[in-house]
């Protein structure tokens, strides 16, 4: 890694970590496993459920104002879904 050489004042080690303190390619890498294995699923089970209350409260002939709630709650749920899913992305291009 490339270091350029400024004229700092202080400790010039300190000044070095500071540029390799950051994320390695590893680090990309086990947060894209997670959550290609764990975010991903757990964010499209959450739609599914919501989804699965909604027509379950359909079909039992439930309450309007439930059902409307329910919607809400998927859609924001679908909204939510598709940032994770796109992060988990990004962060495999990585």
């Amino acid at each position: 890694m490339w270091i350029p050489d400024l004229p700092l004042r202080g400790n010039p080690e300190r000044h070095r970590s500071a540029f390799l303190s950051r994320s390695s390619p590893a680090t990309y890498t086990c947060m894209a496993n997670f959550m290609s294995h764990i975010g991903v699923p757990i964010a499209i089970g959450a739609v599914a459920v919501v989804l699965l209350l909604g027509l379950i409260n359909m079909m039992r002939g439930g309450s309007p104002h439930r059902s409307q709630q329910l919607m809400r709650l998927r859609v924001l749920l679908q909204f939510v879904a598709i940032v994770v899913i796109m992060f988990t992305v990004w962060l495999m291009a990585k």
